[in-house]
C-alpha cells in the first residue's frame, strides 16, 4: 500500500518535539490526542490537497498552510504522496524556519 503522505525529516522531528512539549505541560493523554488530531488533519489534506491557504508573506515556495490548534501544517499540495514540510507553532518565526527548510 502506498503511503498517503510523507513527513519530511524536519516535520517528523517537529511532531516529536510537539508531543514531548505537550507531554511535559499537560500529560501523555493530551499529547497523544494533539498528535492524533494533527495526523487526522494531514489525512484530510491527502483527500483535499487544495485546503488551507498560501502565505506569500512567509514564502514564495509552492506550499500551503493548514491550521490545527496553535500549529501550522506546511505542505506541498502538488505532491503524491502528499509531502508535509513542517509542523510549526504559529508563534515561531515561521518565515525564518521555512527559509532554512525550503
Amino acid at each position: 500500500m502506498t503511503p498517503r503522505y510523507l513527513l519530511a525529516p524536519e516535520a517528523a522531528l517537529d511532531l516529536i518535539q510537539i508531543w514531548r512539549y505537550i507531554k511535559t505541560q499537560s500529560g501523555v493523554e493530551t499529547a497523544d490526542r494533539v498528535e492524533s488530531v494533527i495526523r487526522e488533519r494531514i489525512g484530510f489534506l491527502t483527500k483535499t490537497p487544495g485546503a488551507g491557504h498560501s502565505r506569500v508573506d512567509l514564502t514564495g515556495e509552492a506550499v500551503k498552510f493548514f491550521p490545527v490548534y496553535s500549529y501550522l501544517i506546511v505542505y506541498r499540495p502538488e505532491t503524491r504522496p502528499l509531502q508535509v514540510v513542517s509542523i510549526l507553532h504559529g508563534r515561531r518565526d515561521v518565515e525564518r524556519v521555512l527559509t532554512e527548510r525550503l
